[in-house]
């Protein structure tokens, strides 16, 4: 994925130094090994962004990311160290563009829409729905759904950073990720998280879940998949897109099944 710099101490002894004796000079060396994971995950994040998006803003955020995660991370509990990091680089970088205001209300409103409409459909009928049933039940024709889809696939970037409900401060990664030793009540809810996201990735195209396969799991860019799945960029964008809202959507039900537990 990315090579890091090879520091004059071993990675244990550099955790070791920071974190059992606050050693200011070891955190500072951990910084540097890892800005290369600012720039990977920077550079994967930049796609499909719009143009008057600074890609040095978002690196900026990153290191804060990564400055966060360096700070948090538990090097005792034996867990990989860039995944956690690349969570929180996210996570930074996605504040920043928040507070940018980068995807317009009108936008976020669509995305709203089709992803409610996912919800109750697949809700309702417990299986993957078709663009048609969507665009149906939506009560606009499939042509306006796919262009619906073009014009919300940039705000598909951040959809698991999104409130679970806009009145709640709690987050879908916000499950996924956790600081501490996960208590038992965690562990019964990281439990359902997962089954729901299992059934929502069963529930996918085939096209989608190769889309989501090769962006998340083969780390390649959405450029790179459309050259491998002979399609063109836009629709990838879109198979990409319609992944997310029906994870969002499988995310959403069950929380509003344990709420009703």
């Amino acid at each position: 994925m990315t090579e890091l710099k090879t520091p004059h101490l071993t990675n244990i002894q550099m955790w070791q130094a920071w974190k059992e004796h606050g050693d200011v000079d070891a955190k500072k060396q951990l910084i540097e090994n890892y800005l290369p994971l600012v720039d990977y995950v920077t550079n994967r994040m930049a796609i499909g962004l719009p143009k008057n998006v600074i890609k040095d803003d978002l690196a900026s955020n990153g290191v804060m990311g990564l400055i966060d995660a360096i700070e948090k991370f538990d090097y005792l509990r034996g867990l990989q160290f860039e995944t956690y990091a690349s969570w929180r680089i996210r996570g930074a970088i996605i504040d920043g563009l928040r507070q940018g205001d980068w995807v317009p209300r009108s936008v976020r409103e669509k995305a709203k829409r089709v992803e409610d409409a996912y919800q109750h459909l697949e809700q309702k009928y417990m299986r993957s729905v078709s663009d048609a049933e969507v665009s149906d039940y939506l009560q606009v024709s499939e042509k306006e759904f796919v262009t619906m889809l073009q014009d919300i696939s940039v705000a598909s970037i951040c959809s698991l950073e999104d409130p679970i409900r806009e009145e709640e401060s709690e987050t879908r990664m916000s499950l996924l990720v956790d600081d501490k030793a996960k208590n038992p009540d965690h562990k019964v809810h990281e439990f359902y998280l997962k089954d729901s996201l299992a059934r929502g990735i069963d529930r996918l195209t085939e096209k989608e879940r190769t889309v989501v396969s090769l962006f998340y799991y083969e780390e390649l860019s959405l450029s790179e998949i459309a050259e491998v799945m002979s399609l063109s960029p836009s629709r990838i964008s879109q198979l990409h897109s319609k992944a997310i809202l029906r994870l969002r959507a499988a995310l959403a039900n069950q929380k509003d099944q344990l709420m009703q537990h």
